[in-house]
């Protein structure tokens, strides 16, 4: 059985005296103007800090929204769902309040008083304007704002957009592969199926480029250049390559450009030195090169749990990655395991691996020690890699513990087959960080730290959130209180397929 995480219960916030409410409203510059901040959108955190700044310059900020608050101050400027939060709460008379972009809130505390409201600080009651027309769902460019399930309504889209990605990728222009993962990442985010690229005009991440993809597979069903990207020679021997365990798209291309077009090429080739991962990669190819499913990934979290429980009983295992987010097939199995206690997680992967190996389940691992420091972030630079402990695994999976059986090839008659499995060690301190950045997806998470970055001054990766404008670290001991930092609406694990 996997366990949950354990997190203690949260210390509960000491209520301020009454004399301190009231010493600040003594202190008030402003009486007239009561500001109400919305959390929501702005997060926690940010909102914190901007009621403790008003209030140092002499304004007025109310903790709750009553009759008392004359302006409700939101940075979701465009939400009609803002007009229906008010009109569903307490006030007696919203037309008495205003409601305003938090452009207000910052003109005023640059000048130091409430200034003059204009139309452009207005947050305009769209409902109200609208009655009868249906809400148009904006599409953000951020795949973090955007609920992705499994479910890809436009599949003959995006798997050529991953196709020409990919081509992009092994010729480094990570420019225009990046531009077609995230015109990929919108599509896959719709709701409906594109039956006319005219019907797109108002999506992020579409430029002239994927428009013209589009409009070919529309109009005869298939895209010559994806046609002739994968009849590409080099393009084939390349992704040939790469599918092997161990070998990068630096490897891949080296072999290529020594004329080796096959494996048999490879291992044939008297001056190639295949390190250890290359050589489980190509003895275990048939199996990991094959789809894990649910199941599968299921027993192995059995046996992992087993290993981990027999060092310590306060044990945190979580499964992660596509299986994470309701995927049922998937090329590897990915855990995050530590352990209640700060400190006690550093020997874990060791250990469990000398389990796996008196058990004889092991056929191959890569252990890589933690050189995690917390004295040298905040990162400015991305780094792809977390600093944490982990292994990378090749574990022989028994057909017997296998629910509905194994994945086998065709004529395959074993009763076991190799599985790849990552595990990653984090600090307990560090687990909702870790958390969030494996579950993926690869491009929500790059989003994450771009919106982060961008629009929150913030610096996020797998191991902490740094807020450049209070220059701190932010706690977590949730994913979701990640999510309310950075002012966003949580996404589940299962939506998060960008």
């Amino acid at each position: 059985m996997l366990h949950a995480p354990v997190v203690g219960p949260r210390p509960k916030k000491r209520s301020k005296p009454e004399e301190a409410g009231v010493s600040r409203r003594e202190e008030a510059k402003f009486k007239d103007v009561r500001i109400f901040l919305v959390e929501r959108k702005m997060g926690r955190s940010r909102r914190s800090f901007l009621t403790q700044l008003a209030r140092s310059k002499g304004f007025i900020v109310e903790d709750a929204l009553s009759d008392t608050v004359t302006h409700v101050v939101s940075e979701d400027s465009q939400s009609s769902s803002l007009w229906a939060w008010l009109k569903g709460g307490s006030l007696t008379d919203l037309s008495a309040v205003k409601v305003l972009d938090v452009s207000w809130f910052t003109d005023s505390m640059r000048e130091g008083r409430p200034v003059p409201v204009e139309t452009k600080h207005l947050i305009q009651d769209i409902l109200q304007e609208a009655p009868k027309a249906a809400p148009v769902n904006k599409v953000s460019q951020y795949a973090c704002q955007r609920r992705t399930t499994t479910e890809n309504n436009n599949r003959i889209f995006t798997d050529a957009f991953e196709v020409l990605a990919e081509h992009y990728e092994f010729n480094d222009l990570q420019g225009r592969c990046l531009a077609f993962r995230r015109a990929a990442s919108v599509l896959k985010s719709l709701p409906w199926a594109v039956r006319c690229v005219e019907a797109t005009q108002d999506l992020p991440c579409l430029g002239e480029h994927t428009t013209a993809i589009m409009k070919e597979i529309l109009q005869h069903g298939r895209s010559f250049e994806v046609e002739k990207v994968l009849a590409d020679e080099r393009c084939r021997t390349l992704k040939l390559f790469t599918s092997v365990f161990g070998v990068g798209p630096k490897t891949a291309e080296k072999w290529h450009r020594r004329g080796l077009r096959s494996f048999s090429d490879v291992l044939a080739q008297p001056g190639i030195q295949l390190n250890r991962m290359q050589q489980s990669g190509f003895l275990h190819y048939g199996d990991i090169s094959r789809a894990v499913s649910r199941a599968e990934a299921r027993a192995v979290g059995n046996i992992i749990d087993e290993a981990v429980h027999v060092i310590t009983p306060n044990a945190i295992l979580a499964l992660t990655g596509g299986f994470r987010r309701g995927k049922e097939f998937g090329h590897d199995v990915d855990f995050i395991v530590t352990t209640a206690e700060l400190g006690n997680e550093k020997s874990l992967l060791i250990n469990i691996i000398d389990i796996l190996k008196k058990q004889g389940l092991l056929l191959f691992s890569d252990y890589q020690a933690s050189t995690f420091d917390m004295s040298k972030l905040p990162s400015h630079r991305f780094e792809a890699m977390d600093h944490f402990a982990k292994c990378f695994l090749i574990l022989r999976l028994e057909a017997s513990l296998v629910e509905g059986g194994l994945q086998r090839a065709e004529g395959d008659s074993r009763d076991w087959r190799a599985v790849r499995v990552d595990l990653v060690s984090p600090p307990v301190d560090r687990y909702a960080y870790t958390l969030l950045g494996w579950t993926g997806s690869r491009m929500f998470e790059r989003d994450l730290r771009r919106f982060a970055r961008m629009e929150r001054q913030m610096l996020l990766d797998n191991h902490a959130l740094y807020d450049k404008t209070k220059k701190e670290f932010l706690t977590a001991t949730t994913e979701k209180d990640i999510f309310d930092h950075l002012g966003l609406e949580y996404i589940e694990p299962w939506q998060r397929n960008a």
